[in-house]
């Protein structure tokens, strides 16, 4: 073969191997992303019953009487809770917040919650956790990529079973965040101090189909999913009541 023909050639094939490459590339991008928006619709519908289940949960009173001045809300599905002696925690979960000029709730962006907590955690457990971030200071925290309960806003947990009959009043509370768990394991309670909210990046540009962050779903509108109707639709009569 003539080396002018040879160049040529072994040009030709590092052309079809590069397109074969990119091919490949943008396949799997786009599986990835498939995955993404699957799995994030499953928490959002798995967020929705969640909320419901606690809120007509009778031990949960006083959920229901908080959301109505929460500026936010975070829901967890699950949190898994596993190990003997020390365990690890971490879940999936969204946040919601409310419009503070018109009162609607945003798209929920993706979190997640994780931790390591150290005590008598015999077997393994799942939860299922609401938290409501009560103030200014509870959002803002939100829209950074990571925050520390506990040291970057506080967190209280909040008050379990029914108000006394014929109360109207709300206990005060100067936590920026409350922490609602409803547990079918071995632990009396979750306690969420020292657990790190993060965004989970991969599943906001995944359901929404393009590169957003908790600032632009839940400050600017930026994000829309007619699969979310369900899950707003629930926060935002709920929180009307």
């Amino acid at each position: 073969m003539k080396p002018e023909i040879r160049k040529a050639f072994l040009a030709g094939l590092r052309m079809v191997a590069v397109a074969l490459s990119l091919t490949l590339l943008l396949g799997t991008f786009s599986t990835v992303a498939a995955s993404d928006k699957s799995e994030a619709q499953v928490i959002v519908d798995k967020a929705k019953a969640t909320f419901t289940d606690v809120l007509t949960d009778s031990n949960f009173y006083w959920l229901d009487k908080y959301l109505k001045d929460a500026k936010g809300i975070l829901i967890f599905p699950q949190i898994l809770k596993a190990g003997f002696f020390v365990g690890g925690s971490g879940g999936t979960g969204v946040l919601l917040v409310r419009n503070e000029e018109t009162g609607a709730w945003s798209d929920p962006a993706f979190y997640t919650v994780g931790s390591v907590t150290f005590g008598l955690q015999i077997g393994a457990e799942a939860a299922e956790v609401v938290m409501l971030a009560m103030n200014r200071k509870a959002i803002d925290t939100l829209l950074v990529s990571t925050a520390k309960l506990g040291a970057d806003a506080s967190i209280a947990v909040g008050p379990i079973g029914g108000g006394a009959k014929g109360s109207i009043a709300v206990p005060a509370v100067s936590a920026d965040f409350l922490s609602f768990a409803r547990s079918k394991g071995l632990y009396a309670g979750l306690n969420l101090e020292g657990s790190v909210l993060a965004v989970r990046d991969s599943l906001n540009e995944g359901y929404y189909g393009k590169d957003v962050g908790p600032k632009d779903i839940i400050m600017k509108g930026d994000g829309r999913n007619p699969g979310t109707k369900a899950l707003r639709s629930a926060v935002e009569k709920a929180a009307a009541r």
